[in-house]
């Protein structure tokens, strides 16, 4: 799909159309965010609304009010440039049938059914209250279902496109079975380690789905593939050591190294930033982690293991084993999904790094 009819979609589907009086505007991926209400303060619901930043619209699963601003982000009205990427990488054509995994707001949703008929659109979401508000902004448009989109919706399949809104670490098979061959899916790929990816994948005959990265996509995660939270510690049993290598050339690797350290090592990590201070955390599972810690004018840097397995060798061997590589970009990785695993791959499909 060109760029030019996306550009048309996003201007006849507005996206003030759905996103809710309250929310939280949030400027900057690592920043605070900041609290809009349409009656309170219209200008700045509007400037936000009108801005490149993604505006969430739920807190933990909507256990947290949203005007404490304080909670997991659950739900979101993704940045226009983000949403416009995908896509152009579903690159959709009238009639196509559409599944769409994470209803969100609506907003995608509403874009698709501009951009391929809303009686060809259906879209899932989990969350039975964000459903029902994007029910009311959609109106009579597209299908839409509450239930776990990793599943799917059999009854509605074959698909010609599916189009997914929210983190996947695995994806799941069922999207590929209910895809036509040649059929495409796109979805946001966030292993965990560092920032998440764009992933377009073809369905192939016989029941297997490959294709390439392009770009950056970091979503929320799939409630089903969630991490888990990291386990009871005390810092006592804890080995403490020092690395020279700085944390935050593996936390500022380019999107290239990212894939690479994922496939090759499964962890995934967490930061915090302050002025004078970063800390990032490698993350192997819940009792398996590793914190290394910046702060200016040091020699080395301090980090602090977890459990038995050095989750911190690992992550710090990958990143150089990429580096030994020539430092291939994202945009040379790819992935094949079959009924029985999924592999990540550099160049071609028969060099599988992971």
């Amino acid at each position: 799909m060109s760029a030019t009819a996306v550009a048309r979609a996003m201007e006849a589907v507005p996206r003030h159309r759905f996103v809710p009086d309250v929310a939280l505007h949030v400027p900057e991926p690592e920043g605070p965010p900041l609290l809009i209400d349409r009656r309170a303060d219209p200008e700045g619901w509007w400037q936000a609304v009108r801005s490149a930043s993604p505006i969430v619209t739920q807190l933990d699963d909507g256990r947290a009010d949203l005007r404490t601003a304080k909670g997991g982000y659950t739900s979101s009205c993704s940045a226009p440039a983000t949403v416009a990427h995908l896509l152009r990488l579903l690159d959709a054509a009238p009639g196509n049938r559409v599944l769409e995994i994470g209803t969100g707001t609506g907003w995608t949703a509403a874009l698709l059914s501009h951009l391929v008929g809303a009686a060809n659109v259906t879209s899932i979401e989990i969350d039975p209250a964000v459903a029902a508000d994007a029910a009311r902004r959609l109106g009579d448009g597209p299908r839409l279902i509450v239930g776990d989109g990793a599943y799917g919706c059999p009854e509605r399949a074959p698909y010609d496109r599916v189009h997914v809104t929210c983190g996947v670490r695995t994806v799941p098979y069922a999207w590929i079975e209910q895809t036509r061959p040649g059929g495409a899916i796109v979805a946001p790929y966030c292993p965990g380690f560092g920032a998440g990816h764009a992933l377009r994948l073809t369905v192939m005959p016989g029941g297997t789905a490959a294709g390439r990265f392009s770009g950056g996509a970091h979503y929320m995660m799939m409630r089903s593939q969630r991490p888990a939270e990291l386990g009871p510690w005390r810092r006592e049993d804890a080995l403490e050591f020092r690395t020279p290598v700085d944390p935050r050339t593996l936390a500022y690797a380019p999107l290239g190294a990212d894939l690479a350290v994922s496939a090759l090592t499964g962890l995934r990590t967490s930061v915090y930033q302050e002025d004078d201070f970063y800390r990032m955390w490698v993350i192997g599972g819940p009792d398996e982690w590793a914190a290394a810690s910046w702060q200016p004018h040091r020699d080395d840097y301090e980090v602090y293991r977890f459990g038995d397995r050095d989750v911190w060798a690992e992550a710090v061997n990958a990143y150089f084993t990429w580096v030994s590589w020539g430092e291939p970009g994202h945009e040379r990785f790819g992935m094949t999904v079959t009924p029985e695993e999924q592999r990540v791959w550099l160049d071609e499909a028969t060099r599988v790094i992971g």
